[in-house]
Formats: structure tokens, sequence, C-alpha cells
């Protein structure tokens, strides 16, 4: 391989891989890999997906680009199908989750404004991760990545995630702060999944105080935890959610969704894109978002993130080897008693794609359409990779 013409910003890619198929891919020698980690939570309909091909065939035939100049009417009907799932009322398009969350962050920061805040603040939570632009990087509570990008934006500070007692300390002691910046479930941060009641308890203490409650769906939403949006599990709306990945299935779409006072936040000339939300990605999101709610799609992620708990757990339950199983839907996370890195190679040499990340997690996000015998192929394969470390 000759990489030389790229920037070293992702480090040696030892496999190039050509072609997938459903919850296969093949590299340049032919060989095939299981993908348990599905473009980092990006192909939830697993790969050349027959619906989103003939999608892609069919608008690539017809129309790609007109901006948001224009009318385009796939943009509006992928639009009230969000609104319908989400229980939100508008919706603005972007190319990725970084700029689903910038729009989430000028949405605060006007609603704050219009408060006659003049320095908003927003609450972030430790070990989080919402981008890499320099407005999501510093409400990113991970220093790793952060290293070597200062001076950072003001308007940020952070609070331990999973503590709501910290929070509320935060929001006594600053007036100046308009809104919970917050994921259901750290991803990058290693699946971190927190206590039942810590998200309600949050909206409560944002009802209480005027705040926006804005939660990062970019990984956990489109079906990822077994409810289309993660929130969904409890009784309650945010007032601003963002997602993508899973959205797109590979194409480059992300959304800010909003309701009630949030939604109407920004008016014209406030926020754009060019490309966001074009004619090509909204229809092939548009078809996808179709299959992920249909024919009990989101029932075999609940039982499939079933079975993988109930493996791991029963697998490693006396081992010294590993601290902690954690799983929501088809996000799984093997806290590892020492680092993580050494398996994702070993995993490759058998056929099987997976994630390191936190330093020691073992991070699973398989396709949504996976079967249960290739989840017992990769569960399999890293109870001996594991063993053997």
């Amino acid at each position: 391989m000759d990489q030389s013409a790229l920037m070293n910003t992702y480090g040696p890619r030892a496999v190039k891989l050509v072609k997938g198929d459903g919850c296969y891919l093949w590299d340049d020698q032919g060989k095939r890999y299981l993908d348990a980690l599905s473009g980092i939570a990006v192909c939830g309909l697993g790969h050349n997906h027959s619906d989103v091909t003939a999608a892609i065939t069919e608008q690539a035939n017809t129309l790609l680009h007109t901006s948001n100049l224009f009318g385009i009417e796939s943009q509006e009907r992928l639009g009230q199908r969000l609104r319908e799932i989400s229980g939100m009322d508008k919706v603005f398009f972007s190319n990725s989750g970084a700029e689903a969350n910038e729009a989430a962050i000028k949405i605060a920061r006007k609603y704050g404004h219009s408060k006659g805040i003049d320095d908003p603040t927003i609450i972030t939570m430790s070990g989080s991760f919402h981008g890499r632009t320099m407005a999501t990087l510093t409400a990113t509570g991970n220093t790793k990545v952060k290293q070597g990008f200062a001076p950072y934006l003001s308007g940020f500070v952070h609070a331990p995630y999973n503590d709501v007692e910290a929070v509320e300390k935060l929001v006594a002691s600053n007036a100046n702060v308009v809104a919970i910046l917050v994921e259901p479930i750290q991803g990058e941060g290693g699946i971190n999944i927190p206590a039942n009641d810590y998200l309600s308890r949050l909206r409560t203490l944002c009802d209480q105080n005027g705040l926006l409650l804005i939660l990062d769906e970019i990984q956990t939403g489109n079906g990822r935890t077994g409810k289309y949006f993660a929130y969904q599990w409890d009784n309650f709306l945010p007032d601003v959610v963002t997602t993508a990945k899973g959205l797109g299935n590979g194409l480059p779409i992300g959304a800010c969704l909003a309701r009630a006072e949030a939604a109407e936040v920004l008016q014209p000339g406030n926020h754009g894109s060019t490309f966001g939300g074009n004619p090509f990605c909204t229809q092939v999101a548009d078809t996808i978002v179709k299959s992920l709610t249909e024919n009990g799609l989101l029932d075999n992620v609940i039982a499939l993130g079933n079975h993988f708990k109930t493996r791991l757990e029963d697998a490693f339950r006396n081992s010294d080897k590993v601290k902690e199983i954690r799983v929501k839907g088809l996000l799984v996370g093997i806290e590892l008693s020492g680092a993580s890195a050494e398996v994702v190679p070993k995993a490759l040499e058998k056929g099987l794609i997976v994630n390191a990340t936190a330093g020691n997690v073992v991070r699973l996000l398989p396709p949504l359409v996976m079967s249960q015998e290739q989840a017992d192929f990769t569960i399999d394969t890293l109870i001996e990779i594991i063993n053997a470390m």
C-alpha cells in the first residue's frame, strides 16, 4: 500500500478492504472478515444492502445536488419521518455528527443570548466525545484527543459522567449555564452506561432551571440500542438531539433535531450548509430509516444484545482478565484488566473486525442485521483471544 500522499492522521492501516456483503468484508488479498464494527456504528444495515443500493442507483440517475436555496422533496420527507420517530418538531441536516453537534451548540448559545445571558455556558461530561471541530473538541471531555489544539473555546464546563449531584452544583454556582450536552451512553469513552435514572434526573434539572437538554446520539441513535433513539427507553424528550453515523449507512449525513422553543432558535441567516440535506443523501437516508424501523429489526437488536451479554458474562464471570461486560443493544464493551489494543490485530488474523477504545475496552458495534450464528463466531473468537492473553 502507498499511503504517502495521505496525512498520517490514522496511523498505519494494515488491511485494505475492497468489498462488502451483509456482515462480511473482503480485503484486497481475498480474505473474508466478519465485521463487528460496521464502520464504527455506521453500517447498521450491513454492506451492499439491496434497498440502499437501489436507492443510491435511482437517485444517482436522478439528481445529486441543488443547494438549500431550493426545496428538496426527499429532505422534507426524511425530516417528517424523523420528526414522527423522535417526537421532535424540526430538523437541520448536516454532513456529519460533529456538524450536527455544532448546530446544537449554536442553538444553545443563541438560546442563552435570547435570555439575556452574554456568556452562555454548556455543561458537558468527562470521558465524552462530541467531535473534532474546535467547538465539539472543546465540548469533549477527553484530554488525550484535545492535546496540542489549545487555546480552546470558552463556554464549556465539565462534570463527571453519571453524577447528577455534580451537575446540580455547577448549575447552582454558574448563572451562565444554558444547556447540558450529554451522551446517553458514552461510546468512545468505553461503552459507559449510566444509572437508569441519570438522564431523567438531568431532564428534571433542566426543567427546573430553564436549561436545554441536548443529547448526543451520534453513536446511540438509528437503532443501535434497540430503540430508534436511546432516550426512548425513558419517559421523556430532550430539547435537542443529534445523530449521524447509522443514518446514512456509509453516506455522509447528520441531523440536529429540536422541539418547542429550541426548534425556533435558528432562523434564516443563522446557520446553513452547502451539502447538508442534499437530494442524494436524504433520499438514501429516508430509505435507510424506513428499513431500520420495519421488519422487526430493532427486536433483533435487543435479542442479540441480550445474547452477547449472557454469553460474555458467563464466559468471563470468574476471569481476572475481564473487569466488566457492558451491553445495551448492539453497543458492547468488554473492559479488560489490561490494555485492549492487542486484541484488534489478533482478531483480524482470525477474520474478525473489532475495535479498542478508552485504553482497555474492546468495543463491538456490529451491523444491526447480524445473525446469532455470526454473533457466536464473534463471541467465541474473542473468548479465545482474551483467554490466551
